[in-house]
C-alpha cells in the first residue's frame, strides 16, 4: 500500500458515499435535498516524529495536554492529515449574509463531520487489514476537549488544523482557520498509522505565510470575535456558536469567516 493508493481510496469513498449528499428526510429546506456536502478530499503525509509535535506542548501554541503521535500510537511512523472542501452550493449559501449561518452550512457542519469521521475509520479499516497499525485519534477513548478549569477550553489533545500544519497542508489565517491549496472552507481530519510512507514538505516557514492579513474575515464575523490585534478571540466565538447550537440542534455552527473572503476556496491570488 503506498500514498497513491490511499488518495484514491479517500477519494473514492468520498465521491461514491450516498450521504455526501442531504436526503429530503432530513434537509431543514427544500433547497437542501440532495445537496452535495464535499468535493474530492486533498491528503498530506508527515512524520510522525516531526519536531513541530514537541513544540505543541508549549502553552503558547496548544498545551502540555496535547499528546503527539507516538503518545498515541508508540510505533507511528506516518500522519496522515486530510481536507475535505466544501461544495460551491454550501459556500455560497452561508456566503449571502453575515448574520447567521444558512441551513447548507449547517448540514455540511453536522452531517458533513458524521461523513468525515466514517472516512477516518474507513481508511484505518483499509491500512489495518493491509496489515499495519493505524488509528484516528478523534475517534479514540482518550480525545478530550479542553478543560474549562485548566484554561484550556478551546483546545483539545489532539488539534486537527495543527496537524495539517505540520503535514504540509497549508498556514493558518486571521481568522484561525486554515487556508490550503482548497482554500478554508470544509472541514479536517486525520489518521495515524505504522506504514511508513513518503512525506510531504511543507513549502511555507511561517504558521500565517498564506494569509494576506486582508482584514475582510473581520467584517464578515458576527461574533465581532476577529481582529487585527487579537485574531480571533474564542470566547465570543464560542457565545455565538452556543446560540447557534440552542436554536437548531443537534446542528451547529457558523463559517462566516471561511465564506466570501480571498481564501475561500484557495491560496489568496497575490501570494500565489
Amino acid at each position: 500500500m503506498n500514498k497513491n493508493d490511499i488518495i484514491k481510496l479517500a477519494e473514492e469513498f468520498i465521491n461514491n458515499a450516498s450521504n455526501n449528499y442531504i436526503s429530503e428526510e432530513i434537509a431543514l429546506h427544500p433547497t437542501c435535498v440532495d445537496m452535495k456536502i464535499y468535493e474530492a478530499p486533498i491528503l498530506a503525509f508527515g512524520a510522525a516524529d516531526d519536531e513541530l509535535y514537541t513544540k505543541y506542548k508549549s502553552f503558547d501554541v496548544i498545551g502540555n495536554h496535547f499528546l503527539s503521535p507516538v503518545e498515541w500510537l508508540p510505533d507511528a511512523k506516518t500522519v496522515i492529515s486530510f481536507f475535505l472542501p466544501y461544495a460551491d452550493k454550501v459556500k455560497a449559501a452561508n456566503a449571502v449574509d453575515c448574520h447567521w449561518p444558512a441551513d447548507e452550512w449547517l448540514h455540511g457542519r453536522y452531517e458533513g463531520q458524521q461523513l468525515l469521521s466514517q472516512l477516518s475509520e474507513y481508511l484505518v479499516k483499509i491500512i489495518s487489514e493491509a496489515g499495519y497499525s493505524s488509528l484516528a485519534p478523534s475517534a479514540d477513548q482518550r480525545f478530550e476537549m479542553g478543560n474549562v478549569e485548566e484554561n484550556i477550553q478551546f483546545t483539545s489533545n489532539w488539534s486537527e488544523r495543527h496537524i495539517a500544519y505540520a503535514c504540509g497542508l497549508g498556514t493558518f489565517g486571521l481568522s484561525k482557520g486554515l487556508i490550503t491549496k482548497k482554500g478554508t472552507s470544509g472541514r479536517f481530519g486525520s489518521i495515524l498509522t505504522d506504514l511508513d510512507l513518503p512525506k510531504n514538505s511543507r513549502d511555507y516557514k511561517d504558521i500565517y505565510g498564506y494569509c494576506n492579513m486582508c482584514g475582510v474575515c473581520i467584517d464578515r464575523c458576527p461574533a465581532q470575535a476577529i481582529s487585527f490585534e487579537d485574531g480571533k478571540k474564542s470566547l465570543l466565538c464560542g457565545d455565538f456558536l452556543d446560540g447557534v447550537r440552542e436554536k437548531h440542534n443537534p446542528r451547529y455552527g457558523c463559517g462566516k469567516c471561511q465564506v466570501g473572503v480571498p481564501c475561500e476556496s484557495g491560496i489568496p491570488k497575490k501570494l500565489r
